[in-house]
């Protein structure tokens, strides 16, 4: 062998073609070099963080509307106490005066029929609230579960530390009235009969010279008399009374 030969080895058939370690970019439509990502790469690219302006500005927005609620929250409740300190309102309350039944009987289709005449004392305690009834008050007798008859509150003012006696006629007529009448007359032998008197009133109140939205006042005066004889003024043993505003 000359000194001007070289030699060079012989490549290997049989040895496995071996991949490139970084990929070749591969000519695009315009020749421009295509960029191929592994999967993960591709999906930390897609994940892209919120920018940092763009997640205070959102903070500052829920911050202040949540101090311009809890302001207008403090606004609501200091007017509300200073309101409540002025003026000092009070539940109107209302007390039977009497009670008498006209009529009570059975018709021929065994309903049961009733005319009660009650005369109540309506209160405003309020020195500084006037009271508005308006229309839709109702004034009923009910005996256990079952209303007897029923009648409307008439609608007026009523001023400052007003007391105010309406008289009212309520009249009804009940199903079943072979056994209600039974069931009254047995009650009526023990000389104590239990009637319960409901009051619903829609009133606007007045605070000074300005009329505020209607609310409800309901409740009701628990009664015990001692008969249920007609055209004849009834004794009335026991009152209890209770009465709630309703917005």
């Amino acid at each position: 062998m000359t000194e001007n030969q070289r030699v060079h080895p012989a490549a290997d058939i049989e040895a496995p073609p071996t991949a490139p370690l970084v990929p070749h970019d591969t000519p695009s439509e315009k020749g421009s070099p295509v960029q191929h990502h592994p999967p993960l790469q591709r999906l930390i690219l897609a994940i892209q963080p919120t920018p940092a302006k763009k997640r205070n500005c959102c903070c500052k927005c829920v911050c202040w509307t949540i101090s311009l609620l809890v302001l207008l929250l403090i606004i609501i409740a200091a007017t509300a106490g200073i309101l409540y300190l002025v003026f000092q309102p009070k539940l109107p309350n209302y007390s039977i005066n009497s009670l008498q039944i006209s009529d009570l009987r059975l018709n021929f289709d065994m309903t049961l029929y009733a005319k009660f005449y009650v005369k109540i004392t309506a209160n405003n305690p309020n020195k500084k609230i006037g009271i508005y009834y308006q229309k839709g008050g109702k004034l009923s007798v009910w005996y256990t579960k079952t209303k007897l008859c029923e009648g409307s509150l008439p609608n007026f003012y009523q001023g400052h530390q007003n007391k105010t006696v309406l008289n009212m006629a309520l009249t009804g007529q009940t199903q079943y009235g072979n056994t209600l009448m039974t069931a009254l007359q047995e009650q009526q032998q023990t000389g104590r009969i239990p009637l319960d008197l409901k009051v619903h009133a829609p009133v606007a109140v007045k605070l000074g010279k300005l009329k505020l939205r209607k609310v409800q006042v309901t409740g009701g005066c628990l009664l015990v008399v001692d008969s249920l004889a007609t055209n004849n003024l009834i004794s009335i043993k026991a009152s209890n009374c209770k009465f709630r505003l309703r917005l």
